[in-house]
């Protein structure tokens, strides 16, 4: 044996039993495992036995031939985890052989399976009692992770580098029991940011008498990104695209240009949002601050009647409506008068592939009407002033560009943000919001207010189930509720009266609710995973400067989850993605049927000044072959359009749409029957 084995790097002695396991290696690989009995003599304890290990069997050798190996290795090691009897035994029997072994820590599992793998106070990972190795303790939450569902790369990695950062396998493990140990979830903080900016005082500002003292009344000075739109131009007045994170005030920026203008009789203020709901929450506000002086209406989609109550007034000074509201207007050619001031809140909405490009051939259609009151000479009027506001735009400089504004990107975040991921199953998660809407709600801030949360998740329905688990006061709040109810909502929370509200997309294109904490129950909006923007605009929800000291985001992540067949990533692959991710860049991209559509509506509005409305929105069209395909489906006769034309673009159908209609009206379907066939149609 000695011959086959030859010199030897390392023997390491690991107790088993009564008996020993040796290790033997050479060259940083295992040439064989042995089992080693002692005995006792009068000289002290000697090898009795020796069996070399062969796959299940042994094969008994000369207990000299252990004497042999000890003195042909370099080293000789022997197990911390060994008894300290079991020690003293084998250094007395060493000794007797002027052999000497040093004791170090190893790992158990691999001595237990015949390896020699020392581990030192920085690597050692704790594994219920035991101290084991980076790679057995890889292999244990491998198979952990087996139990929990198919875990994938992304979520996979985090656990991996957690593991290495606490060392201690039980602590990352109990994350996939939904543990909310905020020194494991804790994935990163978003610091506060403070930006050196010299505050404009409200007393120089050049304001209509009116709107000025109201302005005093309310503020001493400007916050920094409403004093850097003031230092550049707001009020000369420069079209600006102004981008900031949320709370930081940027829609003062467009309130104070709008009125200002409103009270000095250069036009009116059009403030546009995505949302019924968030157009409705701001009529209220400018109604409460400045309905004595001005007229407020609102204007939101084509068939929608606002829960406001408010039948729309087109000779308003204020007019707060949805983008489809306006763009219904002009798609029907309604007079909305002159136009002073246009505010787009949520301007990256053009990059969402169902309503960017309505959003760009809106914007498109808007400035030809402002342009065309202008040219007419209606006393003086000298066209409008476009204020673009966002929370998340990834390619601010492009985009300004594109828009002819001056970019004001304002990149402080007044509080700083924890963000925390944890692992757990739907039901796991009602028992998570549970625990961290109790604790936050439990927290007072310096500036004495409570904690409160809003709960992210994908659909009304979940809305309204994890609002009844939640043991604290919690609400459901989304676009289906009555507008009575959501005021409701909104003043409960407002007063500290909820702990939680739990809703879906509403709350994060801007209804102010000064939350501390944000969770994130599901990372889809219906059947499509978050973008990033979207993401950060929700996350952004928590802290207020005002308010609380910081704020925390939990994203509750279910391992191998998807909510649609059409996902292709999974929830914890999105989780990583979305908390690694870069803002996307807002542009439009328009397949055929979106061309065509923004076609028929620039025609409808500019008849054969259509391609000048094309060529000036972000996206390319080819107006050739969009009006080809117009003529072709009769959607238009020259550039009029025909009653069908018209139709079309009055609903706001895309082509395929249209022509699904007409096949439905055709086979004589009833109304009820259509609307069947629809949903049929969309979920196949």
């Amino acid at each position: 044996m000695s011959q086959q084995v030859g010199q030897v790097d390392t023997l390491f002695l690991h107790e088993v039993g009564e008996n020993f396991l040796v290790v033997v290696q050479r060259d940083g690989n295992r040439v064989f495992r042995a089992i080693l009995e002692l005995k006792e003599t009068s000289a002290g304890p000697r090898p009795a036995k020796f069996r070399i290990k062969r796959g299940s069997g042994e094969e008994p050798r000369d207990p000299q031939q252990f004497v042999e190996l000890a003195r042909r290795a370099a080293r000789i090691r022997i197990s911390q985890q060994t008894s300290k009897h079991a020690r003293t035994r084998l250094m007395e029997m060493l000794d007797g052989y002027q052999l000497d072994a040093l004791t170090v820590r190893t790992c158990r599992y691999c001595a237990s399976n015949g390896r020699y793998s020392p581990i030192t106070e920085e690597t050692a990972i704790k594994a219920d009692r035991d101290y084991v190795c980076p790679d057995c303790a890889r292999t244990e939450l491998e198979r952990e992770l087996s139990y929990s569902g198919s875990i994938t790369g992304a979520a996979k990695d985090r656990l991996e580098d957690l593991l290495l950062e606490t060392q201690d396998l039980d602590k990352v493990t109990n994350l996939l029991q939904g543990g909310l140990n905020p020194e494991l979830t804790k994935f990163d903080e978003v610091s506060a940011t403070v930006e050196d900016v010299d505050p404009v005082t409200t007393d120089s500002l050049d304001l209509h008498p009116t709107l000025q003292s109201r302005v005093e009344e309310r503020f001493d000075t400007l916050l920094p990104v409403q004093s850097l739109s003031v230092e550049n131009g707001l009020f000369e007045p420069k079209d600006q695209l102004v981008v900031s994170a949320t709370a930081t005030g940027k829609t003062l920026v467009g309130e104070l240009a709008g009125i200002d203008r409103v009270l000095k009789g250069k036009g009116k203020l059009l403030f546009l949002v995505p949302l019924v709901a968030l157009a409705n929450q701001k009529h209220e506000d400018f109604e409460d601050r400045y309905g004595d002086v001005v007229d407020v209406t609102i204007r939101v989609g084509a068939s929608r009647v606002s829960d406001s109550n408010a039948s729309f007034d087109p000779e308003a000074d204020v007019i707060v409506g949805t983008y489809e509201g306006i763009d219904h207007a002009l798609r029907t050619r309604k007079d909305l008068g002159d136009v002073g001031t246009v505010v787009i809140d949520e301007v990256h909405t053009l990059k969402e592939a169902e309503r960017g490009h309505r959003l760009d051939g809106m914007i498109s259609r808007l400035k030809h009407y402002c342009e065309r009151r202008a040219r007419g000479g209606n006393d003086g009027y000298e066209g409008a002033q476009w204020i673009y506001l966002s929370a998340t735009v990834g390619n601010p400089e492009w985009l300004a560009a594109q828009l002819k504004a001056t970019l004001i990107e304002f990149e402080e975040r007044p509080v700083p943000i924890e963000r925390h991921v944890t692992f757990a199953d739907g039901q796991e998660k009602v028992r998570l919001c549970n625990r961290l809407v109790k604790r936050e709600f439990d927290r007072k801030s310096s500036k004495g207010y409570r904690g409160q949360t809003i709960v992210f998740t994908n659909s009304r329905r979940r809305c309204h189930e994890l609002a009844r688990k939640i043991n604290y006061d919690a609400a459901p709040y989304h676009a289906g509720l009555d507008y009575g109810r959501r005021k409701r909502v909104e003043r409960q929370f407002g007063n500290q009266d909820l702990a939680c509200v739990v809703t879906t997309a509403a709350l994060a294109a801007g209804v102010d609710f000064p939350a501390s904490q944000v969770i994130f129950d599901s990372l889809a909006m219906g059947i499509e995973w978050l973008t990033v923007q979207e993401f950060e605009q929700m996350l952004g929800r928590a802290g207020r400067p005002d308010y609380h000291d910081r704020g925390r985001v939990y994203l509750l992540v279910e391992p191998d989850c998807t909510y649609h067949g059409s996902m292709e990533m999974t929830e914890d692959e999105v989780a990583f993605k979305l908390l690694k991710g870069e803002m996307e860049d807002v542009s439009t991209v328009y397949d055929e049927a979106a061309a065509a559509e923004e076609t028929l509506a620039n025609v409808i509005v500019a008849g054969k000044r259509a391609k000048r409305l094309n060529d000036r929105m972000l996206g390319d069209i080819d107006t050739t072959r969009s009006v080809g395909r117009l003529l072709e489906w009769e959607f238009i006769d020259g550039f009029e359009a025909t009653p069908l034309g018209d139709a079309v673009c009055r609903h706001f159908l895309a082509p395929g749409d249209a022509f699904f209609l007409l096949d439905c009206i055709r086979k004589g379907l009833d109304p009820y029957g259509i609307v069947a066939e629809m949903e049929l149609r969309d979920e196949y």
